[in-house]
């Protein structure tokens, strides 16, 4: 299905699904435009939404001005470090990625400045397009073509082959999660970068003039402003251990809203057919299947999670807004009911949490 021809299309080519019943698909699409012709309403965020960013942006801004410009007590500043790490997560999950799906706004300068809030954060958007647009939402949990699923240390389904230490990531999971956010900007996307590649298997793709500027522009601007700024005016010590604090809360943060999304007990890895290099499944239906939710009736976890708890709903529609995932929701159940189409959910967080962690130790024992 070539939903993002503009990039990565070299994966089409090798893998592509069985959409010769598009029935159920077609449905679901319809009854979802229908929605939002019937309520005179665009799909993309809405005050609610722009309400809510500017809370976070003013919160973060805030919680950096304390930490480097007031210097607090160290308890205080440990859990500010806590927060303000949170709080980037938040800005993650709200902001950039509505942004990065160009779903934050219906105008496009607005979709631009929240997807390369990813920048600010440390990241790249241009690699995070490739990597999460493109391979994740398209191929997810796909081995080989959604690097999501492919963390080092870590074997995260059962056609991954088992090291010795897998036995034991049930003990270090949290290890891994934790620096996943420092190894990212301050590693991977060097990797990325210099190889030319979004993964192991992936194949080398050029990258503008203009990207490279701005690769280097908010690189240099992060580790000025993360680093070098509270270095020199609290001090070595102080400034690395805050960084890395906050690193670790959002590096948590990040990873773990991922991994109940994707990878827990009843969520599937489809291979593809070794003759047709196709994956048996049409699309949509290979989304509900790898694809779970959770907490989707906590208020609380949907505003700060950006509706993430709501997957199901963000893969089968990426470019809608997530302030609309609720009335969807009810749409997509409805008509996985009418088309016997299994639709993975979990009641609370700690529901979900606790598959995740018995999936991976069954795996590390298998």
């Amino acid at each position: 299905m070539r939903i993002f021809p503009k990039f990565f299309s070299f994966f089409m080519t090798k893998i592509s699904f069985n959409n010769t019943n598009k029935q159920f698909s077609s449905t679901l699409r319809t009854r979802v435009n229908d929605y939002f012709k019937a309520h005179r309403i665009s799909n993309t965020g809405n005050r609610r939404l722009y309400l809510k960013s500017v809370i976070l942006v003013a919160t973060a801004v805030a919680g950096y001005v304390i930490l480097v410009f007031f210097t607090p007590p160290v308890w205080l500043a440990i859990l500010l470090c806590i927060l303000f790490g949170c709080n980037l997560a938040a800005i993650g999950f709200n902001i950039m990625h509505e942004g990065g799906h160009q779903s934050f706004s219906k105008k496009g300068w607005l979709n631009l400045v929240s997807a390369y809030s990813l920048n600010m954060l440390g990241g790249t958007i241009y690699f995070w397009k490739q990597k999460h647009n493109i391979a994740h939402h398209t191929f997810t949990n796909v081995d080989g073509l959604d690097h999501d699923i492919d963390v080092k240390f870590m074997r995260m389904h059962a056609d991954q082959p088992r090291k010795w230490f897998h036995r034991f990531q049930f003990a270090y999971w949290f290890v891994l999660y934790g620096i996943s956010y420092i190894a990212w900007v301050a590693y991977q996307d060097f990797e990325k970068y210099f190889s030319g590649k979004m993964g192991v298997k992936a194949d080398s793709k050029a990258m503008p003039l203009r990207e490279h500027l701005i690769f280097w522009t908010t690189k240099i601007t992060y580790f000025a402003v993360y680093l070098i700024i509270p270095i020199l005016l609290v001090g070595w010590g102080p400034a690395l251990l805050g960084w890395l604090i906050a690193g670790v809360a959002c590096g948590f943060c990040l990873a773990v809203v991922f991994q109940l999304a994707h990878v827990v007990e009843a969520t599937q890895f489809p291979l593809p057919d070794i003759d047709t290099n196709k994956i048996e499944q049409e699309w949509m239906v290979h989304q509900l299947s790898t694809t779970a939710n959770f907490a989707t009736g906590s208020k609380v976890v949907s505003w700060l999670l950006g509706g993430l708890n709501f997957q199901v709903e963000h893969h089968l529609f990426p470019r809608i807004s997530h302030v609309h995932y609720p009335a969807i929701n009810k749409l997509v159940k409805a008509t996985c009911l009418e088309f016997n189409v299994v639709y993975l959910e979990h009641r609370t967080m700690g529901n979900a949490f606790a598959s995740h962690l018995r999936h991976i130790y069954q795996l590390g024992r298998q």
